[in-house]
């Protein structure tokens, strides 16, 4: 974190998913997944490092996805390598062995490295949108605030629907306010489809 507090240029965009047309029981991690590595490939400057040494911006093609994990003994992100060659069954298993390797201490080093972005699902416990800490070398994090219901205007006519608040921190350094908003409205645009 601190490296992060002396390195980072960090700025933070806040959205909403309109996730209404969502079929019952759909998998809203593995959901969050997709939509971000479909982001990537369509803004990949996200899906990248910087080295802060040469002022350098890598892209990578592969998404390298860290996610997030609370435990008692403190923040764990494993990673899930090239999130684009798992079906949503094998996203869904790695998503719950790392969950209990995580509550078990067992994460083996190799699975904590080589991200290159994170996702934090901190709606679960409490509140809508946050300014989440970007880990150099990576240049950005979605990090995903409590889902709630909210009267929004449809066609003419108010209706109740279901929002996935949405806030993207990113490195300034290594990354423009115009890559981060259409980075944000690609993650947007695959969580609003049904």
């Amino acid at each position: 974190m601190m490296q992060s507090h002396q390195e980072v240029v960090p700025v933070t965009i806040f959205d909403e998913a309109d996730i209404h047309s969502w079929q019952p029981q759909t998998d809203i991690t593995v959901r969050l997944i997709r939509a971000i590595t479909h982001a990537c490939k369509e803004e990949p400057a996200l899906n990248a490092w910087f080295d802060t040494a040469h002022s350098a911006r890598k892209c990578f093609n592969e998404v390298h996805l860290g996610l997030a994990m609370d435990s008692s003994e403190g923040l764990f992100v494993p990673v899930i390598h090239n999130t684009a060659s798992c079906s949503d069954e094998q996203l869904r298993q790695m998503i719950n062995d790392y969950k209990q390797a995580v509550q078990d201490r067992a994460v083996a080093p190799e699975k904590l490295r080589g991200a290159t972005i994170t996702l934090s699902n901190f709606g679960k416990f409490a509140g809508r949108f946050a300014s989440p800490i970007i880990v150099p070398p990576m240049v950005a994090i979605l990090a995903v605030g409590r889902l709630y219901e909210a009267v929004v205007a449809t066609k003419g006519k108010t209706e109740i629907h279901r929002l996935l608040p949405l806030s993207l921190s990113f490195d300034h350094r290594a990354v423009t306010g115009g890559e981060a908003t259409r980075f944000l409205g690609a993650v947007i645009q695959a969580l609003q489809k049904p």
